[in-house]
């Protein structure tokens, strides 16, 4: 039977991105892959740690990826280490920082010279643990940017000091191992180490690689943002504000009792600007200030 008209689609036909369509590399090429990406990814890095150390940046190397398993990769991670189990997508991997090294980091967070105890606890403190959910935060940060931001959304799952608790995946799971060593200059070098398994690889270069980090979304920036949260600022309570003769100040001598007119509101100020007002009291053993005016 010949049709008397010819047919005619319902809807256009559908026209796909040819970014979504691209392959991504076949299992030889999801190591050389890493490699590539872990140039982006200390960039990021390199960046992204200042804040946690001064101000200044460290320097990055990443050293190139090695395919083992998780069980080789897990005998080389000391009895105290930073042991993060991480996903990309719904895709498990590891990153461990020695235990030694983020004490070093708290040490300097609390102003000290960067020491390690002379014995290492058995447990990490609330302090480093604090520590290293910010490294957590970073390092999804950082790998989100080297990634163009595909592969899924970054995120910490659970975290332990014990491999045997933490239990991130079966031992045989054949992995790449990356390793970021950090530089600093008179310091000790630590090292960031990554287990990707072949099978997240194989997601976070699904639909090919990415040719550059993603963009980030550009406005005012906010006092909580990176990397200004965490710069760190003078801030000054003037209690006493007073005049004296000259004369006064010349005779002082050790035992000598001034009287101090306290004001009741006292003012903090960022240099000679004034932000707030407060009254003096006390909280458990030291002198507080209760804020009462925002300026």
């Amino acid at each position: 039977m010949k049709p008397e008209r010819a047919f005619i689609a319902e809807r256009a036909i559908a026209q796909h991105d040819t970014a979504l369509l691209r392959p991504g590399p076949d299992a030889t090429e999801l190591v050389p892959a890493l490699a590539r990406m872990s140039e982006r990814l200390a960039k990021a890095v390199r960046g992204a740690l200042s804040p946690l150390l001064g101000g200044a940046e460290p320097q990055i190397n990443p050293a190139k990826p090695m395919k083992t398993d998780f069980d080789d990769f897990c005998s080389e991670i000391p009895r105290l280490a930073a042991n993060s189990l991480m996903q990309i997508g719904s895709a498990p991997f590891m990153v461990s920082i020695e235990g030694e090294s983020v004490l070093r980091l708290v040490d300097r967070a609390f102003g000290g010279p960067g020491d390690t105890p002379g014995s290492l606890p058995k447990e990490f403190p609330l302090s480093a643990e604090l520590m290293i959910g910010r490294i957590e935060q970073l390092i999804a940060t950082c790998l989100a940017v080297a990634l163009g931001g595909s592969g899924g959304a970054i995120r910490a799952v659970r975290r332990d000091a014990s491999l045997s608790q933490l239990q991130a995946m079966p031992g045989s799971t054949p992995v790449a191992a990356l390793t970021l060593n950090v530089l600093e200059q008179g310091r000790m070098p630590w090292v960031v180490s990554v287990a990707f398994p072949m099978d997240t690889l194989a997601q976070m270069f699904a639909h090919g690689e990415s040719k550059r980090p993603a963009k980030a979304s550009r406005g005012p920036a906010k006092p909580t943002d990176a990397p200004f949260a965490d710069l760190p600022i003078d801030l000054s309570a003037v209690l006493v504000d007073m005049k004296l003769p000259l004369a006064t100040i010349s005779a002082l001598r050790v035992g000598q009792v001034l009287s101090v007119p306290i004001a009741r509101n006292v003012p903090l100020r960022v240099g000679d600007k004034t932000y707030a007002t407060g009254t003096i009291g006390a909280l458990e053993d030291r002198v507080a200030i209760q804020i009462n005016q925002l300026s």
